[in-house]
């Protein structure tokens, strides 16, 4: 699916195993390795990533930063800390939003042109998966309004078909208001 000048992708599979110039880690404060997405990522990439990511000092919630890829197929790693649902009442929309915001604003300071993200905080964090992706699917269609030429492939890569459905259907939706 064309969005703007971009090309997006939705996937069931293995994020480590994305060779886009960056992939998205959904990441706890610390950056120091955890569980789910982030535990597979430090794993894939090696010891130098948990290495580097010592050396920044962790990342607020809704915030990203940025480290080589060192074993994996991107050049990059984007670790973005999403938040905890707690009901929706905690800024959780906005902080999750600033997760694609702040990642892709990184990616483009950087001038990587492909980025491959998960379903940020749909796994231990326990965000509505329907509502993550539909916050998802926005965020990244704004961010390439705002600058079209940015990017050339966007890439969710969710862990299961039933999450890949809906995001899926929130990248259709986010394609059509763009239309």
């Amino acid at each position: 699916m064309i969005v703007g000048a971009t090309r997006w992708e939705v996937v069931t599979g293995d994020i480590t195993r994305s060779a886009t110039d960056a992939i998205v880690n959904a990441a706890n404060n610390s950056l120091l390795g955890g569980g789910g997405v982030d535990g597979a990522i430090h794993r894939a990439a090696g010891p130098e990533l948990l290495a580097e990511c010592r050396t920044i000092g962790g990342c607020p919630t809704g915030e990203a930063r940025i480290t080589r890829g060192y074993d994996l197929p991107a050049r990059y790693v984007i670790h973005t800390v999403g938040p905890v649902w707690n009901g929706g009442g905690r800024g959780e929309r906005d902080l999750l939003a600033g997760c694609y915001a702040h990642s892709l604003d990184l990616a483009r300071r950087h001038a990587l042109r492909s980025i491959a993200f998960p379903a940020i905080s749909t796994g231990v964090y326990a965000f509505p998966k329907d509502q993550a992706a539909g916050i998802a699917a926005a965020a990244v269609a704004s961010a390439l309004r705002r600058d079209p030429e940015a990017f050339d492939f966007v890439r969710f890569v969710c862990f299961d078909d039933s999450t890949t459905v809906l995001f899926e259907a929130a990248v259709r939706d986010a394609a059509c208001d763009d239309q």
